[in-house]
């Protein structure tokens, strides 16, 4: 009984010394960073771009619409497909 005793308290001392080494490695990766490797503020604040401005050419349709009803029809047509196959595997 002692024996497993010994067993249980050297597993417990690999186990501390294992998270010892782990959150070491992990701290010294943060020691390294310094404020020099970060950008510098802007001077002027407000020098981001408005949210509400969209691209010139958000008016035009990518797709046309002849080939939009058709890609539309097909995937309507895929979902029918699996919803009989779906109600067909029950």
């Amino acid at each position: 009984m002692l024996a497993l005793w010994d067993l249980q308290k050297t597993r417990l001392a690999c186990c501390a010394l294992l998270m010892a080494f782990a959150l070491g490695g992990c701290s010294s990766q943060l020691a390294d960073m310094s404020a020099a490797d970060t950008p510098a503020h802007p001077k002027e604040p407000g020098s981001y771009l408005p949210v509400h401005d969209l691209p010139p050419d958000r008016d035009q349709a990518v797709i046309p619409p002849d080939q939009r009803a058709k890609i539309e029809a097909e995937l309507a047509a895929a979902r029918d497909r699996q919803a009989v196959a779906a109600k067909d595997a029950k």
